[in-house]
């Protein structure tokens, strides 16, 4: 007997008054003109000002005096420039400079979508059959920029998903550039990206130490900046290695930030244009410590660059990015355990087939075997995963998703065994889900996606985006499930 999947009417649709306080900044020219004509204001207009700016904008903001010195702060290089020493401005000066590089971004004023779902660290004061969740979605903004946010909800017994009211303040994090890199490891990844067939090349690798920090980084690659003969070539290479050093970062969030108010906002290079379908996993190490981890894509306009988010407590991340000849595409899902001693990772390196991956070194990823092609005419296109495997007694459950006619993206099942999940026990022979007729329009018509689901009891608890808008969840049940999938041998 098939196993019926059951929509729910919860809709996480997005919400264009939650915003954040970004930096704005549009060239040191014009950096400079706005400068003199805040400094030109007699005192007296200049406190006005201010005084206008926080009576519209204070009860939008969690500290927004914090916000526009952390603004001002970035300008120091410029004042410099112009001469202004930063220690003789008044602090009412300060501020109102740092207003007006500030603006606000409407994070989710566009979608709100590929959700993807774990259970919360903290379970206490949950009543009998009840699992505290977070869940994370992708959401966008002006210029389809890509954000991380979450929710916290909670599951009862029924599989009814009640969700926290989300926070209105929302927060960046402050990040910290303090990862230590390996000189062998850092020019392999940069192998990868580019020809090592350039004057700066030499240059650079006989500077770097076996081990250094981001700034010591950048004032070797300024060093070979300033050489004689540095051509196009030269200056690419060295533009690539910012690049690639500075999508590793740590970031803290406030103590007294719910999660709905945390953020992770386009921080390094390499993430400017968005940050894409983070799948969060509970990942248990040999020793039964539990870290969550999300793979996700980073967009700079032009490049994707794959890469690795992990924390244990979701106010602390660190972000580092994934290395090895696989790691150049989307959709990498981590299972949520070792398997024979290697960290094992889903992948679609030609984007239309599933592959798996193994790796002692979870940040390096090489030589992935395929173990899933289109076979329904629903799948034609191509096949991806919609998440982490997740651990069954009947084997690694995976959802996918699959492309048909029409571009129409649908929800599928597959089974892999536990030890080898190179080997597929079963496909499911019809689509899990498809978009049903309130869920074709939006933003890309006739997709339902998904970046994780979650047991729950008997239940697999699947959310899912519609149409790259907003976001809903369905409830199927687990056991009919496994035993279709163990029926239906692929």
């Amino acid at each position: 007997m098939a196993a019926q999947l059951v929509r729910k009417d919860v809709i996480f649709q997005p919400d264009s008054s939650r915003v954040i306080a970004r930096f704005l900044y549009n060239g040191d020219d014009r950096g400079r003109q706005l400068i003199s004509a805040v400094l030109a204001l007699d005192e007296s207009s200049q406190i006005q000002q201010l005084n206008n700016v926080l009576r519209k904008y204070a009860k939008r903001h969690r500290n927004i005096l914090r916000v526009f010195e952390r603004h001002f702060q970035k300008l120091i290089r410029l004042l410099r420039l112009m001469e202004i020493d930063p220690q003789d401005l008044e602090t009412n000066q300060r501020l109102l400079i740092g207003a007006y590089f500030t603006m606000e971004y409407s994070i989710e004023a566009a979608a709100f979508f590929n959700p993807s779902i774990v259970a919360d660290p903290d379970q206490s004061g949950t009543e009998p059959g009840e699992t505290r969740i977070i869940l994370s979605f992708r959401a966008t903004g002006e210029g389809h920029i890509s954000s991380i946010v979450f929710r916290s909800a909670l599951i009862d017994q029924n599989d009814h998903i009640t969700v926290d009211k989300p926070g209105r303040l929302l927060d960046s994090p402050e990040h910290v550039r303090n990862h230590v890199y390996k000189k062998a490891s850092f020019l392999l990844k940069l192998g990868e990206m580019q020809d090592f067939n350039n004057l700066a090349y030499p240059a650079v690798e006989a500077k770097l130490t076996e081990t250094f920090t981001y700034e010591e980084l950048k004032r070797y690659v300024d060093e070979t900046r300033r050489l004689p003969g540095m051509d196009t070539a030269a200056e690419l290479f060295l533009r690539e290695i910012m690049w690639l050093a500075s999508s590793h970062y740590e970031m803290d969030f406030s103590l007294d930030t719910d999660i709905s108010e945390r953020v992770i906002f386009p921080i390094a290079d390499t993430e400017k244009r968005g940050i894409e379908d983070a799948r969060f996993v509970c990942f248990t190490d040999e020793k039964q410590q539990q870290i969550y981890y999300a793979t996700y894509t980073a967009y700079d306009g032009i490049n994707i660059l794959p890469k690795l988010l992990k924390t244990k407590d979701f106010y602390h991340f660190k972000v580092l990015p994934l290395h090895g000849e696989i790691a150049q595409n989307k959709g990498m899902a981590l299972f949520p355990r070792k398997i024979n001693g290697k960290y094992a990772m889903l992948c679609r390196i030609d984007g239309v087939n599933n592959y798996i991956a193994y790796s002692d070194n979870i940040s390096v990823w090489r030589n992935a075997v395929l173990i899933q092609a289109p076979k329904y005419p629903w799948e034609f296109v191509q096949i991806g995963n919609c998440g982490s495997p997740i651990e069954t007694e009947a084997g690694w459950l995976v959802l996918t998703h699959g492309v048909g006619p029409m571009r129409e993206y649908v929800l599928g099942a597959s089974l892999f065994e536990l030890e080898n999940p190179e080997n597929e026990i079963g496909r499911l022979d019809r689509p899990l889900l498809i978009p049903s007729g309130t869920e074709r329009d939006g933003y890309v018509p006739n997709v339902v996606y998904s970046c994780g689901a979650f047991i729950h009891h008997n239940s697999l608890i699947i959310p899912y985006a519609t149409s790259d808008y907003a976001s809903t969840y369905a409830v199927v049940n687990l056991s009919g499930l496994l035993e279709e999938l163990t029926v239906t041998r692929s």
